[in-house]
Parts: structure tokens; C-alpha cells; sequence
């Protein structure tokens, strides 16, 4: 059986009578550092045989003397902690172990103060930890924020999977995380990656960068719309949020990710944002079903005996947007019912999903072009 060597043994009991605020194991280079007030300290080993089972060893040391348990980070605090159900006051004594696992296991856990991210970040700098801090208001109301925002923006070049690119881009855009400059540098990469737009439209559907003008005759409808609006209307508000320069503005980046959507994430995540947008409309939720079905069910929403009050106020005060509600009740209903009957079971990425989608992509767009001022949407389609 491997055992530490005396000097490891005895160096590695100094580093923890000095009681480090955390600990970092590099395996790699066989070199256990220690984080204290006054900065770091490192114990070199020096493994006389296998070097896995040295590094146990040492873990093992570790843990004996953080938690009063030889046998390593308990697998049962493993599954608990990432439940996000380890007791606040733990939190320091994971970021002693040495152990990955438990640093993602304090990273996890909504407790996590700005003091502790820090040490959390000192042992474990990794893109998946510094999105999970900034998904904690806490974090990112603290000094940790920034810090943890600009290796996200730096690392968002070698990010490879477009579902981590768009929540990077949609943590990052949290206020006071990063400044215009660099803000509007984001949004001058996005033109290339529609998994960036989509973090955009996620994070501030209201506030994009470059904004186009209002609808040509937004006024005008706003002169029947304000005063329903201004008795908590919900589709009088959401009517003048669609017409007004910010949700011009979010249709049309809308449409740029919908003309060319890279992967199957992206356009999961766009269905799930535009549901979220306009779900005023459909406030009972997701109602998985079909483009073709929802089609259907909008055209029948425009009929007085079907629409709630809300909605036939809005059309008695404003009769020519009737087509904007229809489109609207249309868009809040995408789901993965809408994508499941054409990419069933398929992994199809690409020009190839972009064909598998195209009479579904091109019905959306129509429906956008509605609300643009474009057409009438639902008539061509029923």
C-alpha cells in the first residue's frame, strides 16, 4: 500500500495547523498549494510509487483533518451537495478538501458568499464554475462579479458548445457586469453567432444594441391601446412592448436567429425565449403542439367568443390588430411540440436541420413580419 513519504506527511500537517482558507491539489505537477491571508503557500511531493494512489493518500490526509473522515469527500456529500443541500456553514470546510467535486459543490450552493467565491475561484478557475456563480445574484452583486464576467468574455472564443456560448453571453450581460465597450464589442461578434443573439434577446429582450425605430404607426395605435394598458391590460401592454423601438428591435434579431440557427440547442433555447416574451398572451404555459395546430388555434383566437376580455377589449378598441394578437397567441405556444414532428430522433445540425426546418422557420417569420407592420399573417395560412 502507497504511503506518504515522512516529509510529505509533515509538511502537508504544517499546511493545515495554518489553518488555509482553501486548498488546490495539482496532480499533474504533484504540488498540493494552500491559500491563506497572507497569500499562497505550496507543499512539492515526492511519490514513491503510484502516483494515483499518492494523491489519495494525501486527499485522505486532508479530509482526515477538515472533516474527521480518512475516506475522502463522502459520495453521499457528493450527490448532496450538488442538490444544493449542504448546510451554508460547510461551505468553507469543501474548499479545504483539495477535491474538484467539492468546489463545485460550494460553486453550487446559494449560500455562496463573495468572500467564498473568491477562494472557490483561487482553487478551481473553470468556465462551468463562473457560470454557475453568476447565476447566484448574490455573486454578482459582490466584487467576484466582474472578475468572473470578464474570464467568461475571454473564454467565449474557445467555447465549442452553443448552448454554453448563449448563457455566457446571457450571465455577462447582467447589470453592472461589464461596460458599453464591451457590451457592444458582444453584440459586433454576434452578427456571427446566432448562439450569442440568443443570449442577448435572454438577457436584455428590451435594450439590444443598435435599436431600430418604433413601428411606423405605433402612435397611432397607442392612442386606443394606452388607456387599456393603463387598467393592467395585458395584452393592451404587450401590444405597445411589440410595437415600440425595443420590441422592433427584438423582432428583428429574432429573425436573424431564425434565418440561420446553427444547432437543435439554439433553437430549443429561441422557442423557449419567444414563449417566455409574449407569455402574457398564454399564461397557462407550453401547450406542446404543432406549428400546424397552433395555427389553427390562432386563427380561432381572433373569434370574439373565444378570446379572453383582455383580448377582445384590445381588438374592440383597435380592430386592426386583430392579426397582432393572432400572431401573437401563435408565438407564445412554441415548444419542442413544434420542433418533435420534424426532428424527431434526429441529431441533424446545420444546413441540414435548416432544411428539415425550413416550412417551420418560414411560418415564424411570417408571423414576425406581422408584428413588423409586414402583412396580415394568418389569412395565407388557415
Amino acid at each position: 500500500m502507497t504511503e506518504l513519504t515522512s516529509e510529505d506527511s509533515f509538511r502537508l500537517n504544517v499546511l493545515l495547523a495554518n489553518k488555509p482558507l482553501a486548498i488546490r491539489i495539482d496532480e499533474s505537477r504533484m504540488v498540493v498549494w494552500g491559500l491563506s491571508e497572507k497569500g499562497e503557500s505550496k507543499v512539492p511531493l515526492h511519490p514513491d510509487g503510484h502516483l494515483e494512489q499518492y494523491v489519495r493518500r494525501v486527499k485522505e490526509l486532508i479530509s482526515g483533518h477538515i472533516l474527521g473522515s480518512p475516506g475522502g469527500y463522502p459520495v453521499y456529500l457528493r450527490r448532496w451537495t450538488r442538490m444544493g443541500q449542504m448546510r451554508d456553514e460547510s461551505l468553507e470546510q469543501l474548499l479545504m478538501l483539495g477535491e474538484r467535486e467539492a468546489v463545485v459543490a460550494a460553486v453550487c450552493s446559494p449560500g455562496l458568499t463573495d468572500e467564498l467565491a473568491a477562494r472557490a475561484w483561487w482553487a478551481m478557475e473553470d468556465a462551468e464554475n463562473a457560470r454557475r456563480m453568476l447565476a447566484n445574484p448574490a455573486i454578482v452583486a459582490g466584487n467576484m462579479g466582474k472578475v468572473l464576467a470578464r474570464y467568461l468574455l475571454e473564454y467565449l472564443p474557445f467555447e465549442t458548445e452553443t448552448e454554453k456560448m448563449t448563457e455566457s453571453v446571457r450571465l455577462v450581460l447582467q447589470p453592472g457586469l461589464i461596460d458599453e465597450a464591451d457590451r457592444l464589442s458582444l453584440w459586433k461578434k454576434s452578427s456571427r453567432k446566432q448562439a450569442y443573439l440568443v443570449g442577448f434577446l435572454q438577457a436584455i429582450p428590451d435594450t439590444l444594441p443598435q435599436p431600430v425605430p418604433a413601428r411606423s404607426d405605433a402612435e397611432d395605435l397607442a392612442s386606443g391601446l394606452q388607456p387599456l394598458a393603463q387598467t393592467d391590460n395585458p395584452c393592451a401592454t404587450l401590444l405597445l412592448r411589440v410595437l415600440s423601438s425595443g420590441g422592433q428591435t427584438f423582432l428583428r434579431t429574432l429573425s436573424d436567429v431564425l434565418k440561420k440557427p446553427p444547432t437543435q440547442d439554439v433553437v430549443q433555447a429561441t422557442f423557449d425565449l419567444v414563449r417566455d416574451y409574449f407569455s402574457p398572451l398564454r399564461p397557462e404555459g407550453d401547450p406542446d403542439l404543432s406549428i400546424e395546430e397552433l395555427l389553427r388555434e390562432a386563427q380561432e383566437y381572433r373569434r370574439a367568443d373565444h378570446a379572453p376580455e383582455s383580448v377582445r377589449l384590445c381588438c374592440e378598441a383597435v380592430p386592426r390588430l386583430e392579426a397582432e394578437v393572432a400572431a401573437i397567441r401563435l408565438l407564445s405556444g412554441l415548444g419542442y411540440g413544434v420542433l418533435r414532428p420534424v426532428l424527431r430522433d434526429s441529431t441533424a445540425i446545420g444546413s441540414l436541420m435548416r432544411r428539415k426546418l425550413v416550412s417551420t422557420t418560414d411560418s415564424l417569420l411570417v408571423q414576425i413580419g406581422v408584428l413588423q407592420g409586414k402583412g396580415n399573417g394568418l389569412s395565407g395560412n388557415a
